[in-house]
This record gives C-alpha cells, sequence and structure tokens, in this order.
C-alpha cells in the first residue's frame, strides 16, 4: 500500500533487491519514486532500477523504470507510470554497485527508495 517505503533506508556493500511491495487498489496509476542516497564513499556508482510483478513470484526480465546512475549523496525523483502495465501488481527494487580505484575495493552506499501515488497532469502539445 503507497505511501511507503519501496526499500527503507539500508547501508548496503553489494548488489541486491528489496522485498516485494503490493500496489493493491493502487495498480496501473502512476508512482512517484523518491531514491535518497545517504552515503557513499568517493569513485563508486550504483545503478537502481524497478521490477514488476502480477503476482509476487514472477518478475520482469526487464525494469519498469531504472533511475540514471548516481555517484553522490542527494535526493532524486523518477515517476512511474503504470497505466501501460495493468497487469502489475507488485514492485520490488533491485540495485547493483561498482567501486574503482584506490582503496577498499568494496561499494558503501547509503540508501533509501519511497514510493506514493500521483496524478500525471495531463499537458496538451499545440
Amino acid at each position: 500500500m503507497l505511501p511507503n517505503f519501496l526499500l527503507p533506508e539500508i547501508v548496503a556493500r553489494k548488489d541486491g533487491a528489496g522485498t516485494e511491495m503490493e500496489l493493491a487498489a493502487g495498480a496501473g496509476r502512476p508512482v512517484l519514486l523518491t531514491l535518497g542516497i545517504t552515503n557513499s564513499i568517493e569513485q563508486e556508482s550504483l545503478d537502481v532500477a524497478i521490477h514488476g510483478s502480477a503476482d509476487g513470484q514472477a518478475w520482469t526480465d526487464k525494469p519498469l523504470l531504472t533511475f540514471p546512475q548516481k555517484f553522490y549523496c542527494g535526493t532524486y525523483t523518477l515517476l512511474l507510470d503504470l497505466s501501460g502495465h495493468p497487469e502489475v501488481r507488485y514492485l520490488r527494487v533491485q540495485w547493483k554497485m561498482s567501486r574503482w580505484g584506490r582503496g577498499e575495493p568494496t561499494p558503501l552506499f547509503g540508501f533509501y527508495l519511497f514510493a506514493q501515488h500521483t496524478e500525471m497532469a495531463a499537458c496538451a502539445v499545440a
């Protein structure tokens, strides 16, 4: 049920995936996703993707939405339009990390992902 954390704040050192979140009556509606990165170290990147499922078991091979690759702390927002995916009843976040350069080779990111329903504004094109 939204609004809620799709991923509560964590500190991760390797690739992973969150637990599924049921959309319930909000299936097919636009979802505003806010990625907050609260901790990072230099020379690393974070890739965050959102996958969907009709049953909470079988997940889309291709992400429904992917955030642009991130390197720094900050708050980033994207709109996930589910109107073209009425079968999607569950969402799940997956992430991949990489680190390069000198020092500790293991990446470290603190981050969260918040989801809430929103209404898309209709735009007229002249």
